[in-house]
């Protein structure tokens, strides 16, 4: 099992957000947020689908065996929030394993157990109701489109405080780029108002409002 390639930003996901807009592209997950506050990841993905099980029965989470340490697992059960795919355990394995993070268009239980590890998730839901018997592990490895946003294994996930984002791998470079910019401009702003610029003229004289306006093509 090969180590992802490392990625470092400082970056915020806000400003990749924004920088995403202005490039045309799609990748904020909406409705996903952190357990706790603090908490930050970047790794390519490793993607996993999940649906309702029936007859022939399936698992939930042993697809961690081929996690790379560095990676981020972006896990899609189409935003259910009635059951869980992520528990204590696979917790505890994924931080023994290195993997960077794990983001979840579903719910996650046992809480707990990340809070004292420091192992970082986000979620769209916590609940305590397993999801074994209920949904099971669909397709590993594939492209997943969570709420109009398709993410495919290897693209870059960031989360943060402020939720998650996930960019096309190729595309990575020139939206850090693009969002390296945005933060720039407002500590300029905020820099200006400190020497006493009116917030309304450093926005302006610096360009803040247009920074999230298209300005390239998908």
């Amino acid at each position: 099992m090969s180590p992802a390639r490392p990625f470092t930003t400082d970056v915020s996901t806000a400003s990749v957000s924004d920088a995403l807009d202005s490039l045309g592209l799609p990748g904020s997950l909406p409705g996903i947020g952190p357990l706790r506050a603090g908490q930050r990841a970047l790794g390519p993905a490793f993607t996993v689908g999940y649906e309702p099980v029936d007859e022939r029965g399936g698992t939930v989470g042993d697809f961690l065996d081929d996690v790379p340490p560095g990676a981020v697992i972006l896990i899609d059960n189409g935003g259910r929030t009635d059951c869980t795919v992520w528990g204590g355990i696979m917790t505890q394995v994924a931080r023994l394993r290195g993997i960077a993070g794990t983001v979840i268009h579903g719910s996650c239980r046992d809480v707990a157990v990340a809070g004292a590890i420091g192992y970082p998730i986000w979620s769209a839901a916590r609940f305590m109701r397993t999801g074994k018997d209920r949904v099971r592990v669909a397709a590993v490895g594939r492209a997943v489109t969570i709420d109009g946003v398709t993410v495919a294994p290897g693209d870059i996930v960031l989360a943060d405080d402020d939720g998650a984002v996930a960019v096309p791998a190729g595309r990575w470079d020139e939206v850090r780029r693009a969002a390296e910019r945005v933060e720039r401009v407002e500590r300029a702003v905020v820099a200006a108002v400190h020497g006493g610029d009116g917030l309304a003229e450093a926005r302006a004289r610096l360009g803040y409002h247009s920074l999230q306006t298209r300005t390239g093509t998908s």
